[in-house]
């Protein structure tokens, strides 16, 4: 076999016409995309483009911190859970315990010996971080707040969260209790894909609870354009931590920060961070689902090509100044013996940019072509023969 490497010159001028939309289809692309360098305050961050799964920054992203109170993303994954599968309802009632009552740090100010509904326990955790409402929820989905450590790193696992372990349901310090940027941000883009009927308790922006009027410490919301929503973090150990989303035109952003030295500092930081995202970064739509974006030549077959179609768009975000140099190469070997069949994989398209890793995607083949019969094989052979094509 003859290897070919073939560019996509017919649709090039194609390919660039698209690169001025902007567009939202869950990871597509993906790898890292790197615009001009980016120096952050944070201890570890962690900047994604939902849209395509490209990592737009990281600083230790993957090391192991203390989440602080970032990690009740956990304790309301679990929540969350379940609602969807019916074993809760917003209207049942918890009891609070004399542990939950008297826990420190922030909370929602729950009465030893009463009940809360769990819709209020919920905004508790996620407006107020509520340390006494996450106890409350540990205690009643799980009996205890260390079984219910024992569920989160359970789902955990089930999720990939790899480099995550927990030890309480509220982020209380404890060096068995840690998480990485990455992590957050898989578990934070896991609530927004699997509960988006919860997501709207991330951007609300205060909660009253028996008189008491709290505000939602996300410094992000009401600040930065899109800013909708999840959660901050702090203790000493760890530093001011924010995980924080976006979403501008259908795009939307996914940031982890943590170690920062201020809420002042991280307020600043996170806006500085998102907004520099936004504006560095486009994400652009190259190809749609089922599109031909070559033809692949064919040997012995009852037509002489075959249309090589993707099966799903094809994303990628880059930095903006790239753009006008993205290529795109299309790679398979041929001529191909036929018969081929419909949905068989045949070759990739590469999408090349300066700062962005290589993007590559599976071409299938878009049509069936049979083989020649007898006569027609001996035909083609000897006219290939004659030709002097394969030598």
């Amino acid at each position: 076999m003859l290897h070919r490497w073939k560019t996509w010159r017919r649709a090039a001028a194609f390919v660039f016409a698209l690169a001025a939309m902007a567009f939202a289809a869950p990871f597509d692309g993906g790898g890292t995309a790197r615009a001009a360098s980016f120096d952050t305050k944070a201890r570890q961050a962690y900047l994604i483009d939902l849209s395509t799964g490209a990592v737009l920054l990281e600083k230790e992203a993957h090391s192991p911190m203390p989440p602080a109170s970032m990690s009740k993303l956990m304790t309301a994954y679990l929540i969350f859970e379940r609602l969807k599968d019916g074993s809760l309802t917003l209207q049942d009632e918890l009891p609070i315990s004399r542990e939950a009552s008297r826990k420190g740090g922030s909370k929602m100010f729950l009465p030893e010996g009463g009940r809360a509904k769990l819709e209020d326990l919920i905004k508790g955790i996620v407006i107020q971080s509520g340390n006494d409402a996450c106890i409350v929820v540990a205690e009643g989905l799980a009996g205890s707040e260390e079984a219910f450590a024992d569920l989160m790193n359970k789902k955990a696992a089930e999720l990939g969260l790899k480099g995550s372990h927990f030890a309480n349901a509220t982020g209380w310090p404890d060096p068995n209790h840690y998480m990485t940027a990455a992590d957050l941000a898989l578990l934070a883009r896991r609530l927004l894909e699997d509960f988006p009927e919860y997501f709207h308790y991330y951007s609300k922006r205060s909660f009253t609870y028996s008189g008491i009027v709290q505000n939602n410490r996300n410094p992000v919301l009401g600040v930065v354009e899109g800013a909708d929503g999840f959660k901050t973090g702090y203790t000493e150990a760890s530093g001011y931590g924010l995980t924080a989303t976006a979403v501008r035109d259908g795009r939307r952003l996914l940031m982890v920060i943590n170690g920062l030295e201020s809420t002042r500092e991280r307020g600043a930081e996170a806006e500085r961070l998102l907004n520099w995202g936004f504006g560095a970064f486009g994400t652009y739509k190259l190809l749609r689902a089922g599109e031909t974006v070559e033809s692949a030549d064919l040997w012995l077959g009852q037509k002489d090509a075959a249309p090589l179609v993707v099966d799903r768009d094809l994303t990628v975000t880059l930095p903006r100044a790239a753009r006008e140099e993205l290529k795109v190469v299309v790679r398979y070997e041929g001529p191909t013996p036929a018969p081929v069949f419909k949905g068989e994989p045949l070759g990739a398209v590469v999408v090349t940019a300066p700062g962005v890793d290589p993007i590559e995607r599976p071409l299938f083949v878009g049509e069936t072509v049979e083989r020649l019969g007898p006569v027609g094989r001996v035909i083609e052979t000897v006219s290939a023969l004659v030709g002097g094509a394969w030598r």
